[in-house]
């Protein structure tokens, strides 16, 4: 039986209206914006009064999320240090959470202006993983950018340098490759930046592939793939699930509520392909949650982000664009 949907509950808004809420059982926070590193303290408003609104960026419609019935949050960050100082909160509430580490090396290329420096982040990471344990931090080098100067004997230098601060404190490296074609916006900026790209093809998909992989061996983590279609099993890289029942159902059996979510998984495999989110790209292997962030409030300002790409071509900050729905969405109060 597939996945459809979250279960419909009421809550009460601040003006004492009585609102049909959605009530996610896993909170992703957030592929759309950096919800550790900016909102934090909005996130944590949020949770303590048990409920937030999302607006969709498509249709501009207004949804009231609920947290009555979560029980997993996922964060996405390249700098969760503003979210740490909250973490004793979050474990006092009982919720379950991991973070997705992004933490790549282009300061030579300035593709991550907002971007704390490599050494300031591999810090953060270290001080998290010691915290929460290794399988809880998973390092993403995200995307994999090829420029003149950057092929992929270069971009494995890259991969290794930071692996070197960060590889013997997490479980699972995940890779992605930059498909800017895709996004004429994110061209558009890269563009105004003056940032060369080479788009890849699958000959330097396999090579980068290819040299990657040796870190397996060196560090013992795994290496996956996110939404790729390429496939690098070959080489001993996997396609990941980022909202990982596999992953869950390992670090968190104790939660029956979330176990109970979870369900069991197909005979013969880890995986539990009904709970398969459907509004995610097919090559996606991420189960079903629901994310709160919005797109244009993101101040790392990376050149080659889709998510935040009219910011980047107007050059200003997301917080300096008036009248913006994106930010109105995350500030929004019931």
């Amino acid at each position: 039986m597939k996945f459809k949907g979250w279960e419909t509950i009421r809550i009460r808004g601040e003006d004492g209206r009585v609102l049909a809420a959605r009530a996610p059982v896993i909170i992703s926070a957030s592929r759309a914006t950096d919800i550790p590193a900016f909102h934090s303290e909005w996130f944590m408003d949020q949770w303590r009064k048990g409920h937030t609104a999302w607006t969709n960026p498509f249709n501009g419609k207004v949804d009231f999320i609920s947290f009555a019935k979560t029980r997993l949050v996922v964060f996405w960050s390249k700098n969760p240090a503003p979210l740490m100082k909250y973490l004793p909160e979050l474990d006092e509430s009982g919720v379950n959470y991991y973070f997705q580490f992004t933490l790549n090396d282009y300061e030579q290329e300035g593709f991550e202006p907002g971007v704390p420096p490599l050494a300031d982040g591999a810090a953060v990471f270290r001080e998290l993983s010691q915290r929460l344990g290794k399988s809880r931090v998973i390092w993403r080098f995200d995307p994999l950018i090829m420029t003149p100067g950057l092929g992929p004997e270069q971009l494995f230098e890259r991969v290794a340098r930071v692996a070197e601060l960060v590889g013997p404190l997490t479980e699972k490296l995940v890779i992605s490759f930059a498909d800017i074609l895709k996004y004429r916006r994110v061209q558009e900026g890269l563009r105004r930046e003056n940032a060369a790209w080479i788009d890849f093809t699958a000959d330097a998909m396999m090579d980068t592939g290819r040299r990657i992989a040796g870190l397996k061996k060196h560090y013992g983590f795994e290496i996956a793939t996110c939404a790729e279609k390429a496939d690098l099993s070959m080489f001993g890289i996997t396609r990941n699930r980022c909202v990982d029942d596999a992953l869950i159902a390992r670090l968190f059996s104790r939660d029956a509520e979330l176990m109970a979510f979870l369900g069991s998984p197909d005979p013969g495999s880890d995986s539990r392909p009904r709970l398969k989110d459907r509004g995610q790209r097919k090559e996606c292997g991420c189960i079903a949650s629901k994310d709160i962030g919005a797109y244009g409030t993101c101040r790392h300002m990376c050149v080659y982000c889709y998510a935040n790409a009219d910011a980047v071509a107007r050059r200003k900050k997301p917080d300096e664009q008036t009248g913006s729905c994106a930010l109105k969405s995350m500030r929004r109060r019931l």
